[in-house]
């Protein structure tokens, strides 16, 4: 018996965005908008019926000067251009798609058994030519973005005319997503056409993706093809209530936010530009650009806590990043400051045990050597898993919570007289470099670097002039200059002793991690891959492995 199959391979690989690991809380890879203050305890009475999409419906088909005839409301834009392409596309047939683009359309293309014919959109000209030399007898769909995504570049309504009289058998897919925050608006325009289909969305200047509410305009024979292939019901009642609020608040809030998300988008822009870095010209509330290494850069962003866009295997988006326009002005603060301690460290900043020194066979001992004279075995695994754990920066502290937590009591005072005792005795001496002297060097002569240690300055200065490491730093902050990590103070003392404000940080530790991310440091994780989770942008097993400094 043959095995089952899907129709088209395309439906066998969902959709999914290739993100980053490290935990973000600043999500600028969707291009979401900022969401309206919205009252939904009202509308919950309406969820024990099916839902109603008149009333908005009407609202739209008012704000467009059109009869009712012609709009619908889907799930999403998205929605709307899969209907279009059911609605009109079959085997034999074909799609024009400029790419990049919304890479759901090539999806509902192959799923409606069409041919799509690619044209490139890669600059800020729109392809016209091009696209007009694709279209056959069999063309039925023609896709227009404006602005595009994830260029952000736009079309004239100039542009649109043409293709419509060109191909009036085709149907002409003018989505309108991001048309908020350009400078022109073509849907009056594309609405005097026959062969038209406006699509519009609620989930960018309205913010409003988790309604999941979007619509199309058009002729009415074509409205009523949308209709008759996709559900009765396709949006919920809360949904359709909501969406509806948010169009009747008039239009300051929108206009509000268009305003900022300009005013955003040019100074992310122009702040890009001087860090060498190309930027399409976008209209849209984001912005694409190029970077040197855009998965790196996507990563490094994350370990800041900040998500943006990266294609990979994208044609035509080779280390492109969009990155969307946060809605404050403190998040706009945060992502420029991102962006620049990513794309310009001034410094390099690293801890010293487990990323420099190796201690496996002093400090480690040390605690070792002193839970043993209190009678509590601890093995190096399980000093490495107090490690792991967090909290644990100082080792004198460290020794006396694994006492405690075997239930010994010894006060710290003892503690520290104990394992200094081994410490200083003969096990700092088989201390060793975890990197080659020649790594730190060749990053001195292009940064200043610093110490952030929990050690005493008298053993960390002992340990660098050992190894003639202490001349490449121009800092060294210790044990007594400020709180332990995970609290920022050491890092940002370091980074005050230093007279910079961006730099990179390299760790072992989650205090390390986290201590690094509260300062606005990018953290960097040697040793265990488990420190992405604690907020590490990268991790590598040593120094000498690090290739990403620029």
């Amino acid at each position: 018996m043959a095995a089952l199959k899907p129709a088209r391979a395309v439906m066998n690989q969902p959709y999914r965005v290739p993100r980053a690991m490290a935990p973000v809380d600043l999500f600028l890879d969707s291009n979401e908008g900022q969401a309206p203050q919205l009252a939904a305890r009202s509308q919950l009475a309406s969820l024990s019926r099916y839902p109603d999409a008149a009333p908005l419906t009407r609202a739209l088909a008012s704000r467009l000067g059109i009869s009712e005839d012609r709009v619908v409301v889907t799930a999403g834009a998205d929605d709307a251009i899969d209907r279009a392409c059911r609605a009109v596309l079959e085997p034999g047939r074909n799609a024009i798609i400029p790419v990049p683009g919304f890479v759901m359309v090539n999806r509902y293309v192959a799923a409606a058994g069409a041919e799509g014919r690619d044209v490139t959109w890669s600059s800020a000209s729109f392809p016209l030519a091009e696209t007009l030399a694709a279209i056959d007898g069999n063309t039925r769909l023609i896709v227009l973005t404006t602005p595009n995504n994830p260029t952000g570049c736009t079309l004239s309504a100039d542009t649109l005319v043409c293709i419509a009289e060109a191909a009036p058998q085709a149907l002409v897919l003018v989505d309108l997503a991001y048309v908020e925050f350009a400078n022109d608006d073509p849907t009056l325009v594309a609405l005097e056409f026959s062969n038209t289909l406006v699509v519009r969305t609620f989930s960018k200047a309205y913010g409003c993706a988790g309604l999941r509410v979007g619509y199309a305009a058009g002729a009415p024979e074509i409205i009523r093809w949308l209709k008759s292939v996709g559900p009765p019901y396709a949006v919920s009642s809360l949904s359709l209530a909501l969406a509806t609020q948010v169009l009747n608040r008039g239009p300051g809030a929108l206009d509000a936010t268009v305003a900022w998300v300009r005013q955003a988008r040019e100074e992310l822009t122009q702040l890009l530009l001087a860090l060498h870095i190309e930027v399409w010209p976008s209209q849209a509330n984001f912005v694409l650009c190029r970077v040197p290494n855009a998965l790196w850069f996507r990563d490094a962003m994350a370990g800041l806590g900040i998500a943006v866009r990266a294609f990979p295997g994208r044609a035509n988006l080779d280390n492109c990043i969009r990155i969307a326009l946060p809605s404050t002005s403190e998040d706009q603060q945060r992502l420029c400051g991102a962006v620049q301690t990513v794309l310009a460290p001034q410094a390099l900043l690293f801890d010293l045990d487990g990323v420099i020194a190796n201690v496996s066979q002093s400090y480690r001992q040390a605690i070792a050597a002193t839970t043993l004279d209190y009678g509590l075995i601890c093995s190096l695994s399980d000093i490495q898993a107090a490690k792991d754990a967090g909290g644990a920066n100082n080792d004198w502290v460290l020794t006396r919570d694994l006492l405690d937590a075997a239930g010994i009591s010894v006060p710290l005072a003892r503690v520290t007289e104990t394992f200094e005792s081994h410490y200083q005795g003969d096990l700092w001496r088989s201390e060793d470099l975890l990197c080659s002297r020649d790594t730190l060097a060749r990053w001195s002569k292009r940064y200043p670097l610093a110490v952030v240690t929990g050690r005493p300055r008298k053993d960390a200065l002992r340990f660098l002039e050992q190894f003639d490491l202490l001349d490449l730093f121009q800092a060294v902050i210790c044990l007594e200059d400020a709180p332990s990590k995970p609290d920022p103070a050491p890092v940002k003392l370091a980074l005050s002793r230093l007279g910079i404000a961006r730099a990179w940080m390299f760790g072992d530790t989650p205090n390390d991690m986290r201590a690094a991310r509260s300062a606005s440091v990018l953290p960097l994780g040697i040793g265990s891959t488990t420190l992405v989770a604690e907020g590490a942008a990268r991790t590598w097993q040593g120094l000498d492995d690090v290739e990403v400094v620029p």
